[in-house]
C-alpha cells in the first residue's frame, strides 16, 4: 500500500459486499475518473436501457430484430392494440432503438442500426448465460 492511500481503519459491520475496512486508492480513483463518460452519455445510455426494461418493448424489439413490420403487423403479432404499439414505438423511435420509413400509406418500422441489434443479442447472451430464459436465434 503506498503513502498516498486513504485508509480509515474503522472496522466495518459484517456485509459480504463491502470491504472490511474503507481503504481508497487516489491514483487508481483519479484514473478511473478521468475516463468515466459524461452525464449526457450517461443520462442518454440510461434512458435506453429504461426502454430495454419493458417487456412489451423487448418484444418489439425481438420481432423487429426479424424483420421490418408495420403497426398493424405489430399489434397483430404481439396481441396489442394499434393505439398501444404506436405509443411504444413513440418512445423507442424517440431514443433512436427503432426508424420508420413510408412505403404508400404504410409506415414501416425497423431497428435503427446494427448497434441495437448488437445490443439485443448481447442482452439475450447475458440471460441465457445468467441461467434465464432461452435465447433463441439471436445467440447463434
Amino acid at each position: 500500500m503506498s503513502a498516498d492511500t486513504a485508509e480509515t481503519t474503522a472496522t466495518r459491520g459484517v456485509d459480504s459486499d463491502v470491504c472490511a475496512v474503507f481503504i481508497a486508492d487516489p491514483a487508481k480513483v483519479e484514473r478511473v475518473r478521468a475516463g468515466l463518460i459524461g452525464g449526457r452519455q450517461v443520462t442518454a445510455l440510461a434512458e435506453t436501457f429504461r426502454a430495454l426494461g419493458d417487456p412489451t418493448r423487448v418484444r418489439i424489439l425481438d420481432a423487429l430484430s426479424q424483420d421490418e413490420l408495420c403497426v398493424c403487423d405489430l399489434a397483430t403479432l404481439l396481441g396489442l392494440s394499434e393505439s398501444a404499439v404506436s405509443h411504444q414505438l413513440r418512445l423507442l423511435r424517440t431514443l433512436r432503438l427503432v426508424r420508420v420509413r413510408r412505403d404508400g400509406r404504410m409506415m414501416i418500422y425497423a431497428l435503427d442500426d446494427q448497434h441495437i441489434v448488437t445490443l439485443f443479442r448481447q442482452g439475450l447472451r447475458h440471460v441465457d448465460e445468467a441461467g434465464g430464459a432461452d435465447v433463441g436465434r439471436l445467440a447463434r
